[in-house]
């Protein structure tokens, strides 16, 4: 407890999933969290939950991939704490289009727009507050699919790709300014946008989800959204004061093969994950 003790934290996505786990997580360790997100509702009920259990959060309405919107935060933010700590780029929205030709446009553009233009976004114009101070930790939410490409998401797998080398290259330019930058991949974690993309554990295309992950990951489940928060608390935290650029992966072990190989037909592989 107390590894971000009078750290002022901005998690973008905070309404569910791994952006609701970290807040949490955050505000457990101490940090004064701002939640950003464009769900009020849900954000609210984590900021409540938080402050209930004598922790410190706020919600803040944020479009991140509109520039007012983020300007707007970066501004309250200067008003209200002066300067932050730690960064959290994790506000993302994914979906499947087809092939490349018949990829809608608007699709294509609308999650650029929020995963990649929305991390250059909140970083541009937060960044200013943590060179006043000089120090900072900002974490991006890349993805195993920014490493590996997906089936029918081509949109998807360009901004979280974009994600893991923009990363770098703001870790470069920052470096001898005290303020480091890394981001997480992701595998695939219990999160309601797996529920929207593949079904949820009450609908049967969910549960063959679900079961054909099992085996498919080597650790033979699903990831848990706090797994990931685990390591963002590390990253935000001084523990890790030598890293930066660096793209962590939590995946459950899927970019550690090549391909299924054997996995496709051994029976016993697969009865292990049950």
């Amino acid at each position: 407890m107390g590894r971000l003790n009078q750290k002022i934290a901005v998690v973008t996505g905070a309404a569910t999933g791994i952006g609701q786990a970290t807040v949490k997580l955050f505000a457990e360790e101490g940090a004064t969290v701002v939640c950003a997100d464009v769900n009020e509702e849900d954000v609210q009920n984590t900021v409540n939950e938080v402050k209930n259990n004598g922790g410190k959060a706020e919600f803040v309405y944020v479009d991140v991939s509109n520039e007012e919107s983020v300007t707007s935060l970066a501004n309250h933010i200067k008003e209200t704490y002066g300067s932050i700590d730690v960064l959290f780029n994790n506000a993302g929205i994914d979906e499947e289009g087809g092939k490349v030709h018949e990829y809608p446009v608007e699709l294509f553009d609308q999650i650029i727009a929020v995963d990649l233009r929305g991390t250059f976004l909140t970083s541009k114009y937060l960044l200013p507050l943590m060179q006043e101070r000089g120090s900072g930790s900002i974490i991006n939410t890349s993805s195993m699919s920014g490493r590996a490409a997906d089936l029918d998401r081509s949109g998807y797998n360009a901004a979280k790709g974009g994600i893991t080398n923009f990363t770098k290259a703001m870790a470069i330019d920052y470096a001898r300014e005290g303020i480091r930058v890394n981001s997480i991949a992701p595998g695939t974690i219990e999160t309601p946008l797996i529920d929207e993309l593949a079904g949820s554990k009450q609908q049967e295309q969910g549960r063959e989800f679900r079961e054909a992950n099992k085996w498919v990951t080597p650790l033979g489940r699903l990831g848990d959204p706090k797994e990931v928060a685990n390591v963002a608390l590390f990253l935000a935290s001084d523990e890790s004061s030598y890293i930066t650029g660096e793209d962590i992966t939590v995946d459950g072990g899927i970019m550690a093969y090549t391909w299924p190989g054997k996995m496709l037909i051994d029976n016993q592989w697969k009865k292990t994950s049950d």
